[in-house]
């Protein structure tokens, strides 16, 4: 199955909330695998690194 839809990010860590305004969900943070994509478990989007881009792991 293809995800929902995926975004290219820049940053290690990431915000989702559904991109509806008031019909999204509430906003959770995610943090990239090493692999640097995560998928939101609320709507499935997939959120993959930037080619090129080196995400610095948060402290």
């Amino acid at each position: 199955m293809e995800p929902f839809e995926i975004i290219e990010v820049e940053t290690a860590t990431v915000a989702c909330d559904g991109g509806g305004g008031p019909l999204g969900h509430p906003r959770v943070y995610l943090t990239l695998s090493k692999e640097g994509e995560i998928e939101c478990p609320y709507c499935s989007r997939r959120y993959v690194l930037k080619e090129g881009a080196h995400a610095a792991a948060a402290h």
